[in-house]
């Protein structure tokens, strides 16, 4: 692996099927408000996984008739199957301009490409179904939830190839936002699909938690926020920075500037936890000097993955909100 990244490598997407094998989905809902993984109802019927053989009864299914059963037993048999609560998993990662950044291992924009690779390909090794909606300042595209690898392998080059044309200074002016993705993914999310939202949730507003209130009245729902330790935080020193077009000179030994910056950041962040929390939603932080595959790990272990903000204590800013 490439000691920064920039931009995404299909290959590296695809790579990361092996280290998903490890990973099951199955978040405690207890520390996370959220079910993931398969379902199976108490009730049984005509499904996938078979529960037992019974006596014919009127109405029945002939199609499910045991026919060596019944030879055998000389009393016509069926199968009975568990009924399939059919969960469709929905990724949806942002890769807009806001994403393009990152001081040391990866840009945001990589290591939210690495966590939806990973989500999905552990999906698909749990039987799930799995689509997404991917989306940047310029547009988006919608891929429907199926089993078949096929899919997600159209979900990661979707993913690589908006990463891939992100730019500094924008071609041309923004005309898709979160809160665009969020009614897209309203519209295409049916009820009772498992939605995993990844994003660095800069574009947070109040239009944003409504349609996200919206979204969890039908939806089971996870946040992963991407975050890049230089934005917590000012190293010293004497900078030049540019969006592309214009350029700033900042000198970050200002004691005052470092600790104003440090609290807005905090104050932002701490109210983007607090709104997650008041919609009873999980969100986990994960770093761009982290390793996604670990972080999850942890997640799926013990409900929280470690990234505190800069200078707070770690049991104040969990890892996951809930």
């Amino acid at each position: 692996m490439r000691p920064h990244r920039v931009y995404t490598a299909l290959e590296e997407l695809l790579s990361l099927r092996i280290s998903a094998a490890k990973l099951s989905l199955r978040f405690d809902p207890r520390k996370l408000q959220q079910l993931a993984g398969t379902h199976l109802s108490r009730f049984r019927g005509r499904g996938i996984d078979f529960s037992e053989h019974r006596q014919y009864q009127p109405g029945d299914d002939p199609r499910s008739i045991d026919w060596r059963v019944t030879a055998r037993r000389g009393r016509v048999h069926t199968k009975v199957f568990h009924e399939e609560v059919e969960r469709p998993v929905l990724i949806l990662v942002d890769q807009s301009i806001n994403l393009f950044f990152g001081s040391d291992k990866a840009f945001k924009s990589v290591t939210a490409a690495d966590i939806a690779s990973l989500l999905a390909w552990a999906g698909l090794n749990k039987g799930d179904r799995i689509g997404g909606l991917v989306f940047s300042d310029l547009g988006h595209q919608v891929i429907k939830p199926s089993r078949h690898p096929k899919q997600a392998l159209r979900l990661l080059e979707c993913v690589h190839e908006f990463n891939n044309q992100l730019r500094l200074p924008l071609p041309s002016p923004s005309s898709f936002s979160l809160n665009d993705a969020l009614v897209e993914l309203r519209r295409v999310a049916r009820p009772g699909s498992q939605c995993y939202l990844i994003s660095d949730w800069r574009q947070y507003d109040s239009t944003t938690e409504k349609l996200l209130f919206e979204l969890k009245r039908h939806c089971q729902m996870l946040a992963f926020q991407v975050y890049d330790p230089l934005e917590t935080s000012f190293p010293p020193g004497s900078f030049r920075l540019t969006d592309g077009v214009n350029e700033l000179e900042i000198n970050t030994d200002d004691k005052m500037l470092e600790q104003r910056f440090e609290q807005q950041y905090q104050a932002w962040q701490q109210r983007v936890i607090d709104q997650f929390a008041g919609l009873g939603m999980g969100c986990a932080r994960i770093s761009t000097q982290e390793d996604p595959f670990q972080a999850l790990l942890l997640l799926q272990q013990n409900g929280r993955i470690k990234s505190p903000l800069s200078g707070v204590a770690p049991e104040a800013v969990p890892g996951v909100a809930r």
